[in-house]
């Protein structure tokens, strides 16, 4: 058990928070969702009764080493100053600057100061001015952070899957680390799932491609009970049982790799639910999200798909077989839509799953979401507040759910 932040001594200190502040900004540098910044607040308003002075620090967008003045974090300094209700500094253009540096000297208890973007040096992604790889300009970077202040607080988990200056360098040069209320949050949610789920668990994975979700589906074979499969996905495992996909998307590369899962999944008892039948179209405008005129839509009879048509969503009779699973389930977990749920003539099977497993939730079970498009599948279905949890970090759930190590919480103290 890592330490989280209630283990540590932060009071009339100077805490260094690492912050997950990637957020959209439209062409006249204006936030255009600011979740990321309110699901910091709690820590910070923490850290604030605590008399602590808080140095952040963030990165935005991939500015690859350079600074980047349309990558700045000036903006969020504003919005965060409105949402805190008090002011923010900020130095702009350098995070380690002489300036910035006196400023964090010079920081006050129950002060707040955004640093600028890091990702404007390349040593916080462990690289050299050139794009080579370099451990020492890496730890250099963090020591010259780590130098700001005296604690360090992990509260950023979109970026703890990466060993980066400000996520994992950075611990070895403070006196003492903790997890933040946010990642506390995320550990507790997908770890308990994991590692002492409430059975019957079922997962389930969509999105485009199997390759994206090999390492899931081995590890989760070894600990769910059932797993649907949707998305475009499912067509590469029906294909590797011969089924007609018709003109689907599909990873031909990966055909034995399908079956071999599907192969794993019986030996071990796990019930692997495909589609049994489709929503299918001979056109579909990918770059608007949109259904071209004239474009012929179907529900198929069976799980095969004729030529000349792809499937788009997943038909009614396999959300009436999916919907058993969700209803009996006791733990959810879900990764990725299961049909082009961005048109609205496609989302009827991602939207009516969504609304199934908020239900379920309201009767007990424990649901967590994670991965970019599901969270907005289970906003498009109208649930987003019934379910459990949404995890902040799609890279960062999604190597949870592999069962990979994450750098920035590996390098955190344990509990004693």
């Amino acid at each position: 058990m890592k330490k989280t932040l209630k283990d540590i001594d932060v009071k009339n200190k100077k805490v260094l928070v690492r912050v997950d502040y990637n957020v959209p900004l439209d062409a006249n540098q204006n936030i255009t969702n600011d979740k990321r910044i309110a699901a910091t607040l709690p820590t910070i308003q923490y850290l604030l009764e605590q008399d602590a002075a808080i140095i952040l620090m963030a990165h935005l967008g991939r500015p690859k080493g350079k600074a980047v003045p349309e990558m700045s974090l000036k903006p969020v300094a504003a919005r965060l100053s409105e949402l805190i209700g008090k002011p923010v500094k900020f130095v702009e253009g350098d995070c380690i600057s002489d300036q910035a540096k006196k400023t964090a000297a010079d920081l006050k208890s129950g002060e707040i100061l955004l640093l600028e973007n890091l990702r404007f040096y390349a040593a916080e992604e462990g690289k050299n001015a050139a794009g080579e790889k370099d451990k020492a300009a890496m730890d250099a970077f963090a020591k010259e952070l780590a130098s700001m202040g005296e604690v360090f607080v992990q509260d950023a988990f979109g970026t703890v899957h990466r060993a980066h200056a400000s996520t994992a360098g950075i611990v070895k040069h403070v006196k003492d680390a903790a997890a933040g209320f946010l990642v506390e949050k995320e550990l507790k949610f997908l770890g308990e799932a994991l590692d002492k789920p409430v059975r019957p668990f079922l997962a389930i994975l969509g999105g485009a491609k199997v390759s994206d979700k090999i390492n899931v589906i081995e590890n989760l074979l070894n600990k769910v009970d059932s797993i649907i499969i949707g998305g475009a996905m499912a067509y590469t495992f029906l294909k590797s049982q011969s089924v007609s996909i018709g003109a689907s998307l599909v990873e031909d590369d990966k055909l034995d790799l399908a079956a071999e899962l599907l192969k794993k999944a019986k030996e071990k008892g796990v019930e692997f639910l495909l589609p049994v039948d489709h929503v299918i179209a001979d056109k579909v405008d990918f770059a608007n999200k949109a259904v071209p005129a004239g474009a012929a839509v179907k529900v198929t009879v069976d799980e095969a798909i004729p030529e000349g048509f792809m499937g788009v969503d997943v038909g009614p009779e396999s959300i009436e077989r999916f919907a058993k699973a969700v209803k009996e389930a006791k733990t959810i977990v879900w990764n990725g839509p299961l049909g082009i749920f961005e048109i609205d003539q496609f989302s009827k099977g991602t939207v009516e799953i969504a609304k199934l497993a908020a239900q379920s939730t309201e009767q007990g079970a424990t649901s967590v979401v994670g991965g970019g498009d599901s969270v907005s599948a289970v906003k498009k279905a109208g649930v987003d507040k019934k379910i459990s949890h949404i995890s902040t970090g799609g890279g960062a759930s999604l190597e949870f759910l592999e069962g990979k190590e994450l750098p920035g919480i590996a390098a955190l103290p344990e509990k004693k």
